[in-house]
């Protein structure tokens, strides 16, 4: 029987992690996924203000091999 495939967006915080890695651990082959679809300033927030910097992108892609989920 083949894995069922997953496809998590992973926003660089714990709660996404930790839910790629509880799926990995039930079994599932896990992708996840991140996207930064405008820059902050651009959309009027001032940078110190925000969750979903260049920082947390970074991060989400290193928690991914912790996980053994896939990173695109």
């Amino acid at each position: 029987m083949e894995t069922e495939k997953v496809l998590v967006a992973m926003s660089g915080g714990v709660d996404s992690s930790v839910a790629a890695k509880l799926l990995t651990d039930a079994g599932f082959s896990c992708i996840g996924c991140t996207m930064k679809l405008y820059d902050n300033e651009d959309a009027g927030i001032p940078k110190a203000n925000t969750c979903c910097s260049l920082d947390d992108v970074e991060d989400a892609r290193s928690v991914a091999p912790a996980s053994t989920a896939t990173a695109i």
